[in-house]
């Protein structure tokens, strides 16, 4: 009985312990960012940090305490990082951001620069060097980043996801003139492939997207093999073979849309390598460059200033980070969900 009434305390003391700390990691972070605009952007960046690792500890006490103890909470924080984001970058235009990208405009405002971050004024993030609002970088470089993903991403998933299912279904002779293709593709190696196709065609979001998805068709053509050779042999095909269905109507009806669902889940972790390939190519002064803000090559005008300013390269390379972070970790939960070799595990 005692026991009993210690294990119902559990909760409750958690909770307890869970209100303070979300507190506790508001005040930090406010501390940090807004409070000690004066101090070096060292010291208000770790009180920032050391905040949200208060308040997430904080927060997930107190959900799982109404949600229970196997609820994800840093995967619901994923998915509503990566959904806000991808509402900011669409809705961008409608929102109240300071100039990002024209140099003209804000040397007639008289906007003063390399200004600290400050979430109580116009330029929440500070300014650069030419004193454009990196507020507005960061939201309208997502907005390259996530537009060059998506067209990749769709390009390797319709071109190789098709590949590989014919590979898988047909087998044979098929199967090894496919299997060479893709070999010789990934006998290549990436950044130096990449940087070859880079150099011939103009750096334009449109042009990068299809490069990065000729990198990534050779894994969506694997992804997709193994994955047909799975379903290949489930009774709904049997029994579409065993009715007579044509190759055709077997492979775009039963299974495509199965192959599909896998394919889409290893999407969100091919998304983070493209924004970081592109944020790479950016960096190295090959990508899209100014005056098209991207977080790459925001990175790179800034580390010239690190030592003195560096939230000019901490505050895209965050935001960057938290979003590689959120989509493999919404991808790993994807994959757990839909592709069957990690079911069958």
């Amino acid at each position: 009985m005692a026991d009993g009434k210690v294990f119902q305390l559990l909760p409750k003391r958690s909770l307890w312990a869970g209100i303070p700390a979300i507190v506790a990691g508001i005040i930090c972070i406010w501390v940090g960012l807004g409070v000690l605009t004066e101090s070096s952007s060292v010291v208000r960046g770790i009180v920032a940090i050391l905040g949200i690792a208060i308040g997430y500890w904080g927060l997930n006490s107190v959900v799982r305490h109404f949600k229970g103890e196997n609820f994800e909470t840093s995967l619901w924080l994923a998915i509503i990082w990566v959904v806000v984001l991808v509402l900011a970058a669409i809705f961008a235009d409608l929102l109240p951001l300071q100039e990002h990208r024209n140099t003209a405009q804000t040397l007639r405002a008289g906007t003063e620069t390399l200004l600290r971050p400050d979430l109580f004024s116009v330029h929440p993030f500070g300014t650069d060097r030419q004193a454009l609002d990196i507020l507005g970088g960061v939201i309208y470089g997502a907005r390259v980043s996530l537009q060059v993903s998506v067209i990749a991403i769709t390009l390797g998933i319709v071109i190789g996801g098709t590949i590989g299912t014919v590979a898988g279904f047909f087998r044979g002779k098929t199967d090894a003139v496919i299997g060479v293709f893709t070999d010789t593709l990934l006998s290549y190696p990436p950044l130096i492939l990449l940087l070859a196709l880079v150099t011939v065609l103009e750096p334009t979001p449109l042009n990068m997207a299809a490069v990065l998805a000729a990198l990534g068709i050779p894994t969506y053509i694997r992804i997709s093999r193994a994955n047909t050779l799975v379903f290949a042999q489930r009774e709904f095909v049997l029994a579409a073979r065993a009715m007579g269905a044509n190759r055709r109507r077997i492979i775009f009806r039963e299974l495509v849309p199965n192959v599909a669902l896998p394919l889409l889940s290893y999407a969100f972790i091919i998304v983070a390598v493209i924004i970081v390939a592109e944020a790479s190519l950016s960096f190295l002064g090959i990508g899209i460059q100014r005056p098209e803000p991207t977080w790459g090559n925001m990175i790179a005008a800034g580390q010239d200033d690190f030592d003195r300013h560096p939230h000019l390269v901490f505050i895209p390379g965050g935001v960057m980070f938290l979003t590689v972070f959120a989509l493999n970790r919404i991808g790993e939960k994807a994959r757990q969900l839909w592709d069957p070799r990690e079911a069958n595990i």
